[in-house]
């Protein structure tokens, strides 16, 4: 059966030549920034992929197909497009079936990376199990996508308005190894340090990719989570971030906001009690996790092609 797929012809000429990939989601254009801030921050982050020797691959549903790679002209259009849905697993499909937009989170952009042949995607965040969860029940499809799709997931941990702790309990019982970069701590989001120890760690990009081949060598399923820590210079302090974030999610109780609208009511809130250093925090870390994709991308094209 063919494929909903189609490559833009960077990413197709990177593929036909066997070049390194990263993958990289759309809801950051669509959902995380204002425009003309999200376009540009996704040039950015397109250009740290291959500056640091890779090709990039932003991924979105277009009318039609899934959409590996986008032109310039595609990600204005995009940036500024209006009623875009944020896909996941459990929207995917419908959205392709119906011809609608659809931007992918990062549960999508795993399997679409997959199916496209792309084994790295870089990010800002994962989502994971929210504050509450034991009355919500409310858990991101990221983790079981974690699971499921065997993709390295370049991120700067969790999101820091989640409830960390139990979200590393779930990676742990779902099986998914999770690695900071270059420090034992579990890395927060706009912080280096959630005050919680990562289970594994690895200080180059070539043990990280090392992992991910040797996992598919022993048929073991699912990714593996790289929590790469934003740099010193950008960090906001648990200390300082941590009362901005208990402030927010009190809003976000008192006017009953629930499921998908969740995360972006707080980051929208964050930033705004921030003073905008949250989205100054967040465009960092995201082109931080971008050149740390490409570089597991390269040495995994370099293991591949012994």
């Amino acid at each position: 059966m063919t494929l909903p797929l189609t490559l833009a012809p960077e990413v197709a000429e990177a593929r036909a030549a066997g070049k390194p990939i990263v993958a990289l989601e759309s809801t950051i254009i669509t959902h995380g920034m204002p425009w003309p801030q999200n376009v540009k921050t996704a040039r950015a982050v397109e250009a740290a992929v291959r500056g640091a020797g890779a090709v990039p691959a932003t991924i979105a549903i277009r009318p039609g197909p899934i959409h590996v790679g986008l032109t310039g002209g595609d990600l204005d259009t995009l940036g500024q497009a209006t009623g875009v849905a944020k896909l996941t697993r459990a929207d995917l499909a419908a959205c392709l079936a119906s011809g609608g937009v659809g931007a992918t989170t990062v549960a999508a952009t795993m399997i679409c990376a997959h199916l496209a042949g792309i084994g790295v995607f870089a990010t800002g965040g994962i989502g994971g199990v929210h504050r509450g969860a034991e009355s919500s029940f409310d858990v991101s499809a990221d983790l079981m996508e974690l699971a499921a799709t065997p993709v390295t997931v370049v991120a700067a941990g969790a999101k820091a308005i989640l409830d960390l702790p139990k979200t590393l309990e779930v990676l742990e019982t779902y099986g998914v190894p999770v690695i900071a970069y270059g420090q034992d701590a579990f890395p927060a989001f706009w912080s280096r340090s959630s005050g919680l120890k990562a289970p594994l760690r690895m200080d180059s990009a070539a043990a990280i990719a090392a992992a991910h081949s040797m996992r598919r060598r022993l048929g073991l399923p699912g990714g593996q989570l790289v929590a790469n820590p934003i740099p010193l210079s950008d960090e906001i302090a648990r200390d300082v971030i941590t009362p901005v974030i208990e402030a927010a999610l009190a809003e976000a109780r008192a006017q009953c906001i629930t499921a998908k609208a969740v995360t972006p009511f707080l980051l929208q809130r964050i930033f705004e009690l921030t003073g905008g250093r949250s989205l100054d925090a967040n465009i960092a870390l995201v082109l931080n996790n971008a050149r740390l994709g490409a570089e597991i991308a390269v040495e995994l094209h370099k293991i591949h092609s012994d």
